[in-house]
């Protein structure tokens, strides 16, 4: 099958390439970029997509997708077509799973539950067995398996130690240990700590618990030459200490959620369990020491930690609801809309940040626009102005903060795996 991609501005800062050209796609394979004939017209669906960006597929490397395990709150099939929806052609999915992702035969299940969809998915292994910070994992078998990174998500690897021969191991396969970056002996709290978690009267979670985890992490890829990823790097002084690290070359990459650079803890005053979540929300000085990040570099992608949960479990009193909210369907309008059209970045830098860093991260390629290539892509509407609505969500849970919020700037089309979603339906092309 011949479609053509008319009118759209190619975007891809990996090629240097900012321009409006027409794309045809055969079989799944990019074979014009430019230079169309009437036949090529003739012969192919048009698409007619003038005023898009058409950029490399976006890829999310930090959700949840529950399955196996929880397949009440959200499966590999529902959290794949939210991540169509979102505009996402490629997501990596964290291991706490019941049971965690720390077996081969567990990677390959999800590989296999997931290969017919448009939607990649590649799992990150737990760095150590069940995620309890004793022992490391069975890493090797997990990376032939297909895991492109290592992590015990939810929690920090517990040790020095363990982290020490978690790194001295990642680095025989090149691959990152994604740290979520919380000390365990500080983390009871339910909200940021400070003016606000005082008025409302709820137990307080200090920034210092990232903190001192963030500088542990830095200190042991400093001293064992491996990659330490940051994952939802949510304080001000975690910033400074990740733009510290790269100063001195020293291996470490970091994300941040579009909850960490739109929300602050004066949200909770509603105690919406929605705006509960992990790392918590931080003070605006936070918020924009975050944004300052995006802008200089320090933080390297954006990602969602997309993580669904049933209504039943997030109506409970505040301290006792869990963390985590969907953000698939909700990130790249956030980001256009808080970053881009606010001017704090430009729409090429969010290409780096919400497709080629995350791919360089964990050593997977970056999709070109080129005769010969797989078409992996995302088409961009910057200017599109919609309503979340989160009663229309493809993902199997509803717990999102930004239920009817004003966004600008959407996905239109997504397109891998010789598929394309397109006006909401999955289409073979």
């Amino acid at each position: 099958m011949k479609i053509i991609l008319k009118d759209v501005t190619l975007l891809n800062p990996e090629q240097k390439l900012n321009e409006k050209k027409d794309l045809l796609i055969e079989d799944g394979i990019i074979s014009k970029v430019g230079g169309m004939t009437e036949e090529d017209y003739e012969k192919s669906t048009v698409y007619e997509f003038a005023g898009k960006y058409c950029v490399p597929g976006l890829f999310d490397m930090h959700v949840h997708l529950r399955e196996p395990g929880r397949e009440d709150e959200e499966t590999i099939e529902t959290g794949s077509n939210a991540a169509a929806a979102g505009g996402f052609t490629e997501i990596a999915c964290m291991p706490n799973t019941t049971p965690d992702i720390d077996s081969a035969e567990i990677v390959r299940y999800i590989k296999e539950k997931s290969k017919d969809h448009l939607v990649e998915v590649y799992p990150i292994a737990a760095a150590t067995k069940k995620r309890q910070g004793e022992a490391i994992s069975p890493m090797f078998e997990l990376y032939e398996a297909g895991a492109v990174g290592f992590s015990d998500d939810g929690v920090a690897i517990k040790t020095a130690s363990v982290l020490k021969n978690a790194l001295e191991y990642s680095k025989m396969f090149d691959v990152p240990i994604i740290e979520h970056c919380e000390d365990e002996t500080l983390a009871d709290g339910a909200m940021n700590e400070g003016i606000t978690s005082t008025i409302l009267g709820l137990p307080p979670l200090p920034s210092v618990s990232e903190d001192i985890i963030v500088i542990r992490d830095i200190l042991m890829a400093e001293y064992t030459g491996g990659k330490v990823h940051i994952a939802h790097i949510s304080t001000k002084k975690a910033v400074e200490l990740v733009r510290w690290a790269k100063e001195r070359n020293i291996n470490v990459t970091a994300e941040v959620t579009p909850h960490h650079f739109t929300l602050t803890d004066e949200s909770l005053k509603t105690y919406d369990t929605n705006f509960k979540m992990s790392p918590p929300l931080r003070s605006a000085e936070d918020v924009e020491a975050i944004i300052e990040g995006l802008k200089d570099g320090t933080i390297d992608c954006i990602a969602s930690d997309h993580a669904p949960h049933s209504i039943e479990e997030k109506e409970m009193e505040f301290i006792y609801a869990p963390n985590g909210i969907l953000g698939l369907e909700t990130e790249l309008g956030l980001a256009i809309s808080e970053l881009v059209h606010k001017k704090r970045i430009t729409m090429e830098q969010l290409v780096e940040k919400l497709s080629i860093n995350p791919r360089k991260i964990l050593n997977l390629p970056v999709p070109k626009f080129k005769t010969g290539e797989k078409a992996n892509l995302t088409i961009i509407d910057p200017d599109l102005i919609w309503t979340v609505d989160v009663s229309k969500f493809k993902s199997k849970s509803k717990n999102s903060p930004f239920d009817k919020k004003l966004l600008t700037g959407k996905a239109v089309a997504v397109i891998n795996k010789r598929k394309m979603y397109y006006e909401d339906k999955f289409i073979d092309i």
